[in-house]
Parts: structure tokens; sequence; C-alpha cells
């Protein structure tokens, strides 16, 4: 199973919300970000992420998910716009959707059917 801390590392997350890197008063949400991208990710795709080909049940998971660069960049794009937007309604009247790029991003490797 992978760790939350190691798909994406905390500075990589603070260089994409473009948070100084010795500012620390944010990685707690940041992390709580990172989880639910993660989940975001499985459950939009269908499979269970692995971080590497070494992971306990990899082999064996005819579903599985490795962590790539396309799969890395949904989940910050997801975790920038949640960061950014931390409100459930937005009163800015420009606004662009977010979720179309991620789906871009995974949509090769959502499963689908039943």
């Amino acid at each position: 199973m992978v760790s939350l801390m190691s798909i994406i590392e905390l500075v990589t997350v603070r260089e994409h919300c473009r948070i100084d890197e010795d500012d620390t008063s944010e990685d707690s949400l940041l992390g709580i970000y990172i989880g639910a991208a993660k989940r975001y990710v499985e459950k939009w795709t269908r499979r269970k992420l692995y971080e590497t080909n070494a992971d306990p049940g990899f082999d064996t998971d005819e579903d599985r998910l490795l962590l790539d660069d396309d799969i890395r960049t949904a989940m910050l794009l997801l975790i920038g716009h949640w960061f950014t937007n931390r409100e459930a309604v937005s009163v800015v009247v420009n606004a662009s959707e977010v979720p179309l790029a991620v789906e871009a991003l995974l949509q090769p490797h959502r499963i689908y059917g039943l």
C-alpha cells in the first residue's frame, strides 16, 4: 500500500501551491489533500494505487495502478485546486474546470463497466 507522504513529497506539493518551502503551517492541510487526491484517483479509475511494482499485493492485483507522472500531475492539480478554493462555493466570475484536466490525465487508466 502507498504511504501518503511518499506518493508526493510535501516539498513538491508546497512548490505546486506556491508556498514557501520553509513554511510548514499548511502541512497538515496538505497531508489531508494528498490523502483525498489518492482516494479520488482510486475511486475515479476503480483501481488500487501502488507506488512501486514491489509493493505488497501489486503482483496479484489484476486492476493495479502504478503511480506515474500522469497520476502525480492529476493529484497535484486536485490538491492545488482544493488549496486555492477552500470553500464549496466560489464567487469568482472567471472559473475554469480543473477536473477536466484531471480526468484527461486519468482517462487512460480508468476501468469501465460494472
